[in-house]
Parts: structure tokens; sequence; C-alpha cells
């Protein structure tokens, strides 16, 4: 998406929004992307993944749609709304990859897919900042949300068309929904640490998330297309070691990859605030890059070995549930941070959310490595 990294900065100057009221947009709309992951898993493992992923592909063509249309940043919230229901096929979709591959390849299959979903768009980003240096953020932002609109019309179809179903077996009875409902009860002991971790990554990520542009434009003085290219380089970097960093998982284990990831994305935080010119805001964005490409979802949930450990713990019939809860219970605690953040950005310092950031991001690396066990493999059974 070549408008998101400039999005920010276009509420701050045609939408009227403050740096709080961009962290509450950004806390709703975490809410609503997560809150619906749960139902979203459950009917996945209920009626199938096929079904889910096709209605929340179609949802998903009005959240640009009532973007472009917005006059004051307070119509981007109910952009927000069909946004997180069309999140309702998240589950579906990570549950899809993990039945379709045996355990031993589990990683270098979610590395793959990282790759090849995540490749076309890195290139997105310095196409973004050279139009809207060009054209400014207006036309150049609205112009992305047309093209944005039209190709998830053509995704509804390909995905309708072509995606094959891989549930066999499917949660029928009310009964087994009302106790997959009941999320906690019967996870197993590493599952929970693991949304734990999660919630901590996603309270430590949101601190900042939407301030790290804004940052970038703002205080190190990047132009568009300066931050475009970083952006653009920093998703091929993660994109290409995205199939490596899966390979290594499945070779070496998910644990130490996934605390690899955590330990880095928070450091870089750190070194964020000491960013002065393009070339050290370069590099230090790089550096998460690599910490994204080893699939330890950096500071939130997913990644390809996380998503791998996960699968390797979770019976196919579960997954969509566990999936979903781990979605919602992150965003339960973690979409107020968007606004503890901008606060923060506001009243402190522009530093502020980078330094409490990388604390919270460290004291998750530490829970996750000391009470998460991976389980052995087939293979070494």
């Amino acid at each position: 998406m070549g408008w998101n990294p400039f999005w920010p900065k276009y509420m701050k100057d045609n939408l009227g929004a403050t740096a709080i009221a961009i962290g509450l947009v950004s806390s709703i709309t975490t809410a609503e992307n997560m809150i619906f992951q749960l139902p979203g898993g459950l009917l996945a493992d209920r009626y199938g993944r096929k079904k889910i992923i096709v209605w929340g592909t179609l949802l998903r063509v009005f959240s640009p749609l009532i973007y472009f249309l917005a006059p004051s940043w307070e119509w981007v919230i109910l952009g927000a709304v069909f946004n997180g229901m069309a999140s309702l096929y998240m589950p579906a979709f990570t549950s899809i990859v993990a039945d379709s591959m045996p355990e031993s390849r589990r990683g270098t299959g979610y590395g793959a897919y990282s790759m090849i979903t995540s490749l076309p768009q890195a290139f997105s980003p310095i196409i973004g900042g050279m139009v809207m240096d060009r054209y400014g953020y207006v036309e150049g932002v609205k112009t992305f949300l047309s093209i944005q609109i039209a190709v998830c019309l053509i995704m509804v179809y390909i995905r309708w068309r072509y995606t094959e179903e891989t549930l066999k077996t499917k949660v029928t009875s009310r009964r087994s929904l009302l106790l997959d409902g009941q999320v906690m009860r019967g996870f197993p002991s590493s599952i929970k640490v693991m949304m734990i971790v999660s919630v901590l990554g996603s309270i430590s990520i949101r601190l900042v998330m939407d301030f790290t542009n804004l940052y970038a434009l703002e205080v190190v003085n990047l132009t568009n297309t300066q931050l475009g290219l970083v952006q653009s380089l920093v998703g091929l970097i993660s994109s290409v070691l995205a199939l490596p960093g899966g390979m290594l998982s499945d070779r070496y284990g998910r644990k130490r990859n996934i605390m690899l990831s955590r330990l880095t994305t928070p450091i870089t935080q750190w070194l964020m605030t000491i960013a002065f010119n393009f070339e050290s805001y370069l590099a230090i964005r790089s550096l998460n890059g690599v910490g994204l490409a080893l699939g330890g979802g950096g500071m939130y949930t997913g990644g390809p070995s996380w998503n791998a450990l996960i699968a390797d713990i979770v019976p196919q019939e579960k997954r969509g549930t566990v999936f979903g809860a781990m979605s919602t219970i992150t965003a339960i605690f973690g979409a107020p941070s968007s606004i503890i953040g901008g606060w923060l950005w506001d009243t402190i310092s522009r530093q502020a959310p980078f330094h409490l950031s990388g604390i919270i991001g460290l004291i998750g690396a530490i829970i996750f490595w000391l009470g998460v066990k991976e389980p052995r493999r087939e293979e070494e059974r």
C-alpha cells in the first residue's frame, strides 16, 4: 500500500488530526481488527476456511472507499470498523497455510507465503513517496486508495475461484463452539505464555507504530521519497529473508528465531531516537527488517516461526480458534497504547514513546524465553 506510510501525515495535515487523535484512530483500528478475529477463528473451524476468507475479503473493499471520501479524521473511524470486520478471515488464512504443510516444513511454508505476498508490496512505499513529493498528499493518497479498491475487488474473485478448502473435520455442535469460546480453558501453558508475550508486544509496537514515519518526516527531516525508499528497502529485506528464516526455524527450532526477532525490534526502537539523517535511519530500520525476517513477529502476533510454533502445539481443528483468540486478547490489552503513545509524543517528548516501547518489548522477550517450551517434532521422537 503506497499510501500507508504517509497516512498519519495525511490525517494530521489534511483531516485535522492531532497526535492523540491519530493514536485514538489507531487504537480503534487495532481493536476492530483483532476483536473480530476470535469469532472469525470460530467460524473458520465450524464452516471451513474458504467461506470466511471470501466474505472477509469482500468486506475489506469498504474501508479504503470510506477513507477516500472522508472529509475529517472522525470519518476514518467508520472505515476502521469495516476494516476490523474484514479481519474475520485472518485466522482462516493462517490456518489454511498450517493445514497445507507437514509439521517439519511449516516454518518454510510460512516463510515462503510471507515472501511471496510481501515482496510485491516492498516496492509500493518508494513509489508512494515519489508520488507524494510530486502531487501532494491529497492527490497521492486518493490515487492509491482507488487502486486498492480495484485490487480488493479482483482478490474477491480470485479467492472465491481458486481457494481450496483444507478443513476436513468441522466443529458442528453448539456445545463444541461454546467450549471453544472459553478461549483460555484447556490451552497448553506455552500458548498462554505466548498470549502474554503477544499482549506485551502489541502494547510495545503500538506505542510507536503511528509515529515512526511521522518521526522520520518531522524529526529526522526525511523527504517523502526518502521515507518511501527506506520502507521499500526494509520490506525487501524482510521479504527476501523470510523464506531462509522459515527454513532456519524448521532446521534449528522455532524458539531461537522468535527470540532473536523479539530482541532485535525493541533494540531498534531505542536506536530510533538517535537517528539524525537518512543514512542512520536507513541502517536502524534495516536492522529491524532483518529481525522481522527471522519470523518471530518482532513485537506483535505473527511471523513464520511464531505461527509455525503455534501450529506445532495446537491440533488442526482448534487452530482457527487459537489464532483468533490470541489476536483478540492481544487487541483488547494493546489497543489503548496508541493513545498513550500520542500523549507521550504531545506532552513528554517525541522520543518518549520509543523508549517505553523498547523496555516493554525486552520484557516480553525475556518472558518468552523463560516460559515457552518448544515441542519435540515428529522426526525427533
